[in-house]
């Protein structure tokens, strides 16, 4: 597959892991990360978010785990790649088993969030197969420091679901954008930022594209240190 392009580095991609797509640059676009030392990235996939995050925090640590060997592979490449390759890790890793005692600033996932279905494209990245909302939010509302923060991009449907299970873990919605996949269209996916500190919730709404193919002025806003636009 053809490599993708960004400004500061480049994603080599696989047809056996999950491709550099439109969710993945949101939440690398997007994340609160600027008071962050140390970032762990669930399910790095190319490593398209942790490259991102390191580009926007010159300070900060990354570490990356994914349970696909391939997915693995891939990121040590893009990362080595790099020019944040100092600062970011990334190993063969189950999240679910308990094998980190660091805590972090900054928990970044893109989690799988389909039910086990007979599809056989992109299982582990897309089907809650090996990690299910449960388990992110569960363990890592224990890997969290004092002010740490667990970001993610689910689908809209999820929220409810996603926000009730974050409560009982008692991580609290600090953040919540609500993302439309085109102007005057229902609500395609959240943004959602959790914290053990309760406080007043941030709303906001951030449209992709304005009409079909043309993308919105707030998305090129956003990824345009990022991006390379053809002109």
């Amino acid at each position: 597959m053809k490599p993708f392009k960004f400004k500061q580095f480049e994603i080599q991609q696989s047809t056996d892991v999950f491709r550099v797509g439109t969710d993945g640059v949101l939440l690398g676009a997007l994340v609160n990360v600027d008071s962050a030392e140390n970032v762990l990235e669930i399910g790095t996939g190319t490593g398209l978010i942790s490259l991102m995050l390191a580009q926007r925090n010159l300070n900060a640590n990354f570490l990356g785990i994914d349970i696909n060997e391939e997915a693995v592979n891939l990121t040590e490449l893009n990362f080595q790649n790099s020019p944040f390759h100092l600062r970011l890790k990334n190993i063969l890793h189950d999240f679910k088993k308990n094998e980190i005692d660091e805590k972090y600033d900054l928990i970044v996932s893109n989690p799988p969030y389909f039910e086990e279905n007979s599809s056989g494209k992109d299982i582990l990245a897309r089907q809650t197969v090996e990690l299910n909302f449960q388990q992110l939010i569960s363990k890592s509302s224990k890997l969290l420091s004092e002010k740490g923060i667990l970001s993610v991009i689910i689908p809209f449907e999820a929220g409810v679901y996603f926000i009730g299970i974050a409560e009982e873990n008692q991580l609290f919605l600090n953040r919540k954008i609500n993302v439309y996949g085109i102007e005057n269209s229902k609500i395609k996916r959240l943004v959602l930022e959790f914290s053990q500190i309760e406080k007043g919730l941030e709303e906001s709404d951030f449209i992709i594209e304005k009409s079909p193919r043309k993308y919105s002025d707030q998305y090129l806003e956003l990824t345009k240190e990022f991006h390379v636009f053809k002109e």
